[in-house]
């Protein structure tokens, strides 16, 4: 799976950028991400907003979610005539006179962004003529997504598969040499696509006083409960491994901020139902930082936690 280079898409978007700057105008044209109600700029063709790819916005200031919505239309040569777009918050720190956008689809029909652009004039009329245009190469850049995607997820299962050899014995989990690869392919796909992740980082509290006073036999049988209880909480598409000791990581796949602090709910009552004390740390993956950084930052949380619970008990 080495030899595929998911670049359709990327570069089909930066053709149809250029050639409707050149029939268009605008200053600034975007290919964005949405994740909830987190937004993404993916990229940009920017001549004046100083709008760079892996700007975050908020989706519903945003035109773009008023014309997914159906308020507003897709092409605004005056925005000020348009009541959803003269409303939204978009227009307090952006000076916009007109705008343009369709939706960008997958598969079942979900959005997955915009291809958009705005520029601070209005502009003439005749530019709705457009808009069959404008459609057809919407979804175009639509069946591009909805093939790359799919080949994304065929690489993610070969991925899974090529890193089976790299499993931790005592738990069936991957170990720290398949962690580090799927993090690795994970970020190379965030970067591409915009997706959203988070890493979870989970501590046992008691492994040395198990260890001491019962033996290694019931610390290892502790770990591998442990093991089995993050299993259970876990979606199939998450990646979970031990990382050594009585430490262990998960790769929240395609996880907003909402998603993560979900999942770290739902490992929280699984631990506790198994009687297993844990600290944890979760971290959200930031544009232009990466899953590595995410992981760095879960791990400094989860150390605040465990000396937070340290202190409560004394």
């Amino acid at each position: 799976m080495d030899t595929l280079n998911f670049c359709e898409f990327e570069a089909s978007a930066r053709a149809v950028m250029a050639f409707l700057r050149e029939r268009l105008g605008f200053d600034l044209w975007m290919v964005t991400r949405v994740e909830g109600d987190e937004g993404l700029v993916l990229l940009a063709d920017d001549r004046g907003y100083g709008i760079a790819p892996g700007t975050p916005f908020q989706w519903s200031d945003s035109y773009c979610a008023q014309m997914v919505r159906g308020n507003g239309p897709h092409i605004a040569p005056d925005v000020t005539q348009v009541p959803a777009y003269a409303a939204a918050a978009l227009g307090c720190s952006l000076v916009i006179g007109a705008y343009l956008g369709v939706p960008l689809l997958r598969a079942d029909g979900s959005v997955f962004g915009t291809l958009c652009a705005i520029d601070p004039r209005p502009q003439p009329e005749a530019i709705l003529a457009e808009l069959p245009l404008l459609a057809q190469l919407g979804e175009m850049l639509s069946t591009t997504l909805q093939l790359e995607l799919r080949i994304a997820e065929e690489a993610r299962r070969a991925e899974r598969f090529q890193a089976e050899a790299l499993t931790d014995a005592m738990t069936h989990l991957y170990n720290r040499g398949g962690w580090t690869q799927l993090l690795e392919a994970e970020e190379a796909r965030c970067r591409r696509y915009g997706h959203a992740a988070a890493v979870l980082v989970i501590d046992l509290d008691e492994l040395k006083r198990v260890n001491d006073s019962q033996g290694h036999a019931a610390g290892d049988a502790l770990i591998v409960r442990t093991a089995l209880a993050l299993r259970l909480a876990v979606r199939e598409v998450d990646i979970v491994a031990r990382l050594g000791g009585d430490e262990f990581g998960i790769i929240c796949v395609g996880c907003n901020r909402a998603g993560g602090e979900t999942l770290r709910r739902r490992i929280e009552a699984e631990l506790d139902s198994a009687g297993i004390r844990a600290s944890i740390g979760l971290a959200q993956r930031e544009a232009g930082r990466g899953l590595q950084d995410a992981w760095d930052r879960a791990d400094r949380l989860m150390y605040q936690h465990k000396h937070l619970r340290l202190i409560a008990t004394r």
